[in-house]
């Protein structure tokens, strides 16, 4: 059995083509019959167009899409590899639902590097399920049908930063299951949670373990950045400074993030489904993207 994703969309390809293929020639069939049955020959035809056939056809970048979205649904425990359907969507959380890729601990996944949060987690995601020998193809594959400039792991780590949340949103009419927590306009620092996941604790750890990491190592890069202009070569310089000026914009945008999401942090804020996703969307809207 192949363990290529090319080989898996085309028999997913094939089987969606057979099915649309059978309910075609089925409604023609029975447009036929009544077209015969009430004399309408001369008036009607019973060709049905592809348009009007209600089942879909594969769609290469839907499902790769939707593949990538399934993965963050495991990686977050919505779903799980060990159990079919909806794993878990409030209620009592059980552990023993999953055991091939096990849930991150804390409900929080950033999206800042292609080497590490919700980026790393997607392809372990990949690697588990299609195997380690052809992880490298599969990854040329998606990155292929996704599109964009780098290597296989920035043009996906570059959808999932700026456009897994958009697609998320439009497939869930702007009510969307998964919040993406960001620092502003020039995007410092990005993040994602499950809503079924989330506690008042949530906040606090989000700051504590990854914000205030992120804004450290940003003032780091600074100081290296001012060390290396001051040694540069004058030829070097202006590339340096633009460089030291963008770290500058992004760390008065973390301060700005900081600040708000303290405040958040603080108040302990507790979430109620009940009410909607869109009331509970303007809990927490100040450091929402």
């Amino acid at each position: 059995m192949s363990k290529l994703i090319s080989d898996k969309f085309k028999e997913w390809e094939k089987l969606c083509d057979e099915r649309f293929n059978r309910l075609k020639a089925n409604e023609e069939k029975l447009n036929k019959f009544f077209i015969s049955a009430y004399g309408l020959e001369k008036e009607l035809t019973p060709e049905v167009s592809d348009e009007e056939i209600t089942v879909r056809r594969a769609d290469l970048q839907r499902e790769i899409k939707s593949l990538i979205s399934y993965a963050v649904g495991c990686i977050f425990g919505r779903y799980s590899l060990d159990k079919e359907g909806l794993c878990y969507a409030g209620g009592q959380w059980d552990d023993s639902a999953y055991s091939t890729i096990i849930p991150c601990e804390d409900n929080i996944m950033t999206i800042n590097s292609a080497e590490s949060g919700l980026t790393s987690a997607v392809i372990s995601f990949v690697e588990k399920v299609y195997g380690s020998d052809t992880l490298e193809e599969n990854l040329s594959f998606i990155a292929q049908v996704l599109g964009g400039s780098g290597d296989n792991r920035e043009i996906l780590h570059g959808y999932l930063r700026k456009s897994f949340f958009k697609d998320h949103s439009k497939i869930y009419r702007n009510r969307p299951i998964y919040w993406q927590f960001t620092s502003g306009s020039k995007k410092a620092f990005k993040a994602i949670m499950y809503i079924h996941r989330y506690t008042p604790e949530t906040l606090s750890i989000l700051r504590e373990k990854y914000a205030v990491p992120y804004f450290e190592q940003l003032k780091i890069l600074l100081s290296e950045q001012n060390s290396e202009y001051r040694s540069a070569d004058s030829s070097k310089k202006a590339a340096i400074r633009r460089n030291i000026s963008r770290t500058q914009t992004l760390i008065l945008e973390m301060e700005g993030f900081l600040q708000r999401l303290n405040i958040l942090a603080g108040e302990k804020i507790v979430l109620d489904l009940d009410d909607g996703v869109k009331n509970n969307y303007e809990k927490l809207k100040d450091i929402l993207e």
